[in-house]
């Protein structure tokens, strides 16, 4: 089938907690559906995935991985395969290793992303349980181009990060508990496609670096202006492509990053660095105080007043970093969330 005929296209994305929304949207999907699923669920790039059996034991539509070159077709759902991004181009599957999307591959922003190039008004974007703010850019983007937005019910998800941060973007999404998604597919794909507006140069840009299409990015410009930031995955310049509430970042070879998962990231990085510089700082002062010792048996007072004062000095570096390290900065975030336990997601 051509994906622009017209027909529904429906891009499904989901984090933590998502196995269990997906299975329970997977058993309300009417056997006659009109349209072409598609599933992101982000995971481990190494980690074999039953997600496909799962699915396919609740629904009534043939649930498959993803196959590259594959013809899309209506009344079937297609799960994005480990370490891979899922895409539609020209009405056929591409499953590539594109750039990392917020740390992901598989990501549902480039799969939301590709399918508002591909369907346009045709386009459905579901975001479900999740943490941080993944799909979001690629929602807004769907939206953009005359798609439709489909949010599951925040205080329903296991995980409500990605249903706000999706809110928070697209505030006039449609919100639906999981059980009720496939009701709300049946009356969208039964709606007439009334046409929308043309693919933006950044949407282009975008989807060709997740297909990984070295042609159409080299011939591209850096994709905005130096963020003045590093990328986690390459060390790389960002640029910047953020606008209005939307922080968002590409870097030249194509990962990119929105505000919450780029906070996460140096967090983390941070973190590291600061394990890094104690452990240096402690060896520094075991290493002062062994030569204080050997000075000392020699009588040689000023090497030992010497190195004393060196160990003192980092011990004292030490205390401060290891206090970073026991209350670090809290998030900043508009979007932060807790986690029923009280923690800081």
């Amino acid at each position: 089938m051509d994906a622009r005929d017209g027909t529904t296209l429906i891009g499904v994305g989901a984090s933590a907690g998502g196995v269990e929304a997906l299975l329970d949207l997977a058993e309300g999907l009417p056997a006659d559906l009109p349209a072409a699923v598609f599933v992101v669920l982000h995971q481990l790039p190494t980690a074999p995935t039953v997600l496909p059996n799962l699915l396919g034991r609740r629904c009534a539509l043939p649930v498959e991985h993803g196959r590259d070159g594959a013809v899309v077709e209506r009344g079937r759902v297609y799960v994005a395969p480990p370490d891979h991004h899922l895409l539609v181009h020209d009405g056929r599957l591409v499953v590539s290793r594109g750039p990392k999307e917020n740390g992901h591959r598989p990501s549902v922003d480039p799969l939301f992303r590709s399918l508002a190039l591909e369907a346009g008004p045709s386009a459905i974007g579901v975001v479900l349980s999740g943490m941080l703010d993944d799909g979001s850019a690629g929602l807004l983007e769907m939206v953009r181009h005359g798609g439709t937005a489909v949010v599951q019910e925040p205080e329903e998800a296991l995980f409500p990060d990605m249903p706000r941060a999706a809110l928070h973007q697209v505030p006039g999404a449609v919100v639906r508990p999981v059980a009720a998604l496939a009701e709300v597919f049946v009356e969208l794909a039964a709606r007439p496609s009334l046409g929308g507006r043309g693919a933006s140069e950044q949407l282009v840009y975008e989807v060709a670096v997740a297909r990984n299409d070295t042609t159409e990015v080299a011939r591209s410009d850096p994709p905005g202006p130096p963020a003045g930031l590093s990328c986690p995955d390459c060390s790389g310049p960002l640029f910047d492509l953020s606008e209005r509430h939307l922080l968002h970042y590409r870097c030249r070879v194509g990962h990119s990053w929105t505000e919450e998962s780029l906070h996460v990231e140096q967090n983390g990085r941070v973190e590291d660095a600061l394990y890094a510089a104690l452990q240096a700082l402690e060896e520094k002062a075991a290493l002062q105080h062994r030569i204080a010792a050997t000075a000392a048996a020699r009588n040689s007072s000023r090497v030992v007043t010497r190195a004393r004062e060196t160990a003192h000095d980092a011990l004292r570096a030490a205390s401060l970093v290891r206090a970073l390290l026991v209350e670090p900065a809290g998030r900043t975030s508009s979007t932060e969330e807790t986690t029923t336990n009280g923690e800081v997601l």
